[in-house]
């Protein structure tokens, strides 16, 4: 999750500033021997892959800091979030491939670096790889397992994720839900917020609002890079010399990176990026095959999906979107708690206007709603205002619901259960687009960056 702030150190070089001041902020990029010679490594495709890796480092951070952000405990200098970044060769596109840190993997043979003990290949949790071997086993095991080569290596901690977002000035997220973690602190009610750095780095490392865990948690992370990417390019911050170089250092200054990613790496990006933004990018996490696939001596693991994380793979290789070209719809949605496609519903033509049940049927599935496809006529058909008949306990899909029907009378019925009923008024005029406000829960899906930006949603 602190990795997503490596990114930044692409799109924040689309001011183009002057080779002088980067050579500068080059200086202060920690280097590791990422690459030490590897053999037998996949073919090189188009574009460029980036490995992201967020690392604890919260030995850096003041004791103020740990007690109100929750992050108390030794550092463990471990990684618990990779991120693969494919930014295409035109540059006019970046992938985002979060690798759940659990997933099952097979390291390839090589010496412990704390130990100096020799070990042939074995399996291990994916991010168990860096603490065995560091920076070099990790690239080694990700490329075994995706075969997609690895061009530049980049590792973040704490430090430079509160730091990066603090200096851009807090970064917008959007939530349709409380969330709420008392393992890190985090506490939002639904609305848009906009966060400081502690507060962001709460957001991203929460895992225990849901039963999904790890797989919510890089939804979210995917979801602030898009946030971040959004700030960086939008706000005018990159055409501000200064303000470009006090960002570049926050990033810059706990960053380790492999020798070849430099000021001549940074400047080509930054020429290409100019005009980079979140509808540039696209994200999605490995297909999961299995949860919960128990290893001895390592436990419960992700195995991925082979048939469909293949397909995710050959995409970043062969330089292609992940997802096929979805042009932006003609008006915005507004985002809704419930997803539509999980919410049934029967139309009742409450008035004597022919056929106004099967228009509000029609416009609500085309909109998403499961609707019954036979509207019925209600006993009632002097309704004046469009009426939502709806079980308390699915309050949240009538909530949706209503959202698509402006002006509508939400109206709780005990004990009618999960099928929410639509009573069509005089007053109806059309059902109004609305969308999920989360981006699909499902590993495997593609969400692109303008899909999930508080206030831009397709």
């Amino acid at each position: 999750m602190r990795a997503v702030t490596a990114l930044s150190v692409t799109v924040l070089a689309a001011a183009g500033i002057g080779h002088a001041v980067l050579s500068g902020l080059d200086a202060d990029i920690t280097r590791v021997d990422a690459f030490k010679d590897m053999k037998n490594r996949p073919r090189a495709g188009d574009g460029m892959n980036v490995l992201l890796v967020g690392t604890d480092g919260r030995d850096r951070i003041t004791p103020e800091e740990k007690r109100r952000f929750r992050l108390g405990g030794a550092p463990c200098h471990c990684t618990d979030t990779i991120m693969l970044v494919h930014l295409s060769e035109d540059r006019e596109r970046a992938s985002v491939v979060s690798l759940p840190r659990d997933s099952y993997a097979m390291t390839p043979a090589h010496t412990d670096q704390t130990t100096g003990e020799q070990h042939h290949g074995h399996p291990v949790k994916l991010n168990a790889a860096y603490a065995e071997g560091g920076p070099q086993l990790t690239i080694r095991t990700v490329e075994s397992m995706t075969r997609v080569k690895i061009d530049h290596y980049l590792e973040v901690d704490f430090t430079s994720f509160m730091k990066t977002v603090d200096v851009l000035g807090g970064v917008e997220v959007c939530t349709a839900q409380p969330l709420k973690d008392s393992y890190t602190g985090l506490d939002l009610p639904p609305g848009t917020h906009r966060l400081g750095g502690g507060q962001a780095l709460q957001y991203v490392r929460a895992r225990h609002l849901d039963g999904a865990s790890d797989l919510s948690r890089m939804k979210r992370q995917q979801r602030f890079l898009a946030a971040l990417i959004d700030r960086a390019t939008s706000s005018g911050l990159l055409l501000n010399p200064l303000k470009f170089r006090d960002v570049t250092q926050a990033v810059l200054g706990s960053v380790r990176a492999d020798e070849g990613f430099g000021t001549d790496e940074l400047l080509s990006l930054g020429r290409a990026m100019r005009s980079f933004s979140p509808s540039s990018s696209e994200f999605t996490t490995v297909p999961i095959g299995q949860m919960g696939f128990a290893v001895k001596g390592v436990g419960s693991t992700l195995k991925w999906d082979p048939v469909a994380s293949k397909r995710i793979f050959d995409a970043l290789r062969e330089d292609k979107p992940l997802a096929a070209h979805r042009p932006p719809p003609a008006a915005p949605k507004v985002q809704v708690p419930v997803d539509p496609k999980q919410i049934r519903v029967q139309v009742q033509n409450g008035t004597l206007t022919s056929g106004l049940g099967r228009r509000v049927d029609d416009q609500l599935a085309a909109t998403g709603f499961r609707t019954t496809k036979a509207p019925l006529n209600a006993k009632d058909r002097e309704v004046v205002r469009t009426v939502v008949l709806y079980d308390p306990r699915w309050d949240r899909s009538a909530q949706s619901l209503a959202a698509a029907l402006p002006g509508s009378e939400l109206r709780p019925a005990k004990g009618q259960g999960p099928l929410l009923k639509v009573i069509a008024g005089a007053d109806f005029k059309a059902v109004r687009g609305v969308r999920a406000a989360e981006p699909p829960q499902e590993p495997g899906a593609v969400v692109r960056g303008d899909e999930v930006v508080c206030g831009k949603q397709a």
